[in-house]
């Protein structure tokens, strides 16, 4: 065995990054074309698109290629010539190499760009935003704000607002609302003025002080002459407690209805929402993952 010096002439396609983003232009429709464009121009104000170069009857795809300055604008590495081959001629061959060297990788490439293919959308490749909710604070305020509050009746509904829980009652008193305000010009009454506004907000009972409040409330928007209406509302003024012990007898003794009248009044009361704010901020569910699970087999 003796070294030797052999001289061999080969052909071989080099997938430089001018030809990879030829390739992956050809594969664009025309609209996903023009949105890859107007992207170049939004992204480098050094570009200017003239009217005689993009010409809208022409091939759109044939007239991006041909177009160097568009080539030329997506700032990627200088093409290395490592081929004797002319790259068309190199297209027309019959069979390929399964390994081509690569001047730069496909990712590189392909994760610059919003659309990954002819299938690909934007939305698909867009980044997950994380979900918006509205909160009760949020849709309380949105009411405030088209209301027509004068600057003094605006601040209190703020203070309202700002003093209601996710399940819609008010925390504190209105007493506690107009000492935080801190204006010696308010008075208790315009306080109360305001709270009654805003308790017809959506959802309607909404900033109660209690629950018979808030049922009262709700009660209140209904038509006058809804069947068992006046029984309903004095259920809740005076004997809620009953119904929550769920003291029958005692309620048709002391309210002197008869079993039906005080069936179909608790059934209306059974309508209403005692919880009005989790209409807009349900609660949310909440998994626990157990850290040890004990099982019993065989009596141990």
């Amino acid at each position: 065995m003796k070294a030797s010096l052999q001289l061999k002439l080969g052909q071989q396609l080099t997938m430089t990054p001018q030809l990879q983003q030829a390739i992956r232009l050809l594969q664009l429709s025309s609209l996903e074309l023009q949105q890859e464009i107007q992207q170049a121009l939004d992204s480098n104000p050094l570009l200017e698109l003239e009217e005689d170069q993009f010409d809208a009857t022409k091939d759109p795809v044939n007239q991006a290629l041909s177009d160097t300055d568009f080539s030329e604008s997506v700032a990627l590495p200088p093409e290395k010539d490592n081929s004797t081959v002319d790259t068309a001629e190199s297209l027309t061959q019959e069979s390929m190499p399964d390994d081509l060297p690569m001047d730069t990788t496909w990712d590189e490439v392909f994760t610059a760009s919003p659309n990954s293919g002819p299938g690909g959308s934007r939305e698909d490749d867009m980044p997950f935003q994380g979900e918006t909710s509205e909160g009760l604070y949020e849709h309380l305020e949105w009411q405030k704000n088209l209301t027509p509050f004068s600057e003094t009746d605006l601040a209190i509904a703020t203070a309202i607002i700002e003093a209601i829980n996710d399940q819609g009652y008010l925390t504190q008193s209105t007493e506690e609302i107009l000492e935080a305000i801190g204006n010696p010009e308010v008075e208790l009454d315009e306080v109360e003025a305001v709270l009654k506004r805003i308790q017809h907000f959506d959802p309607i009972g909404v900033a109660a002080r209690d629950l018979s409040e808030c049922l009262l409330i709700q009660l209140s928007h209904f038509a006058p002459d809804t069947p068992h209406l006046s029984n309903a509302r004095m259920l809740i003024k005076d004997h809620l407690d009953l119904i929550a012990a769920r003291d029958f007898r005692l309620l048709m003794r002391k309210t002197k209805l008869k079993e039906d009248e005080l069936r179909d009044g608790i059934a209306l009361i059974q309508t209403l929402n005692p919880r009005p704010g989790l209409l807009i901020t349900p609660n949310e569910d909440e998994y626990v993952i157990p850290d040890v699970s004990v099982s019993k087999k065989n009596g141990r």
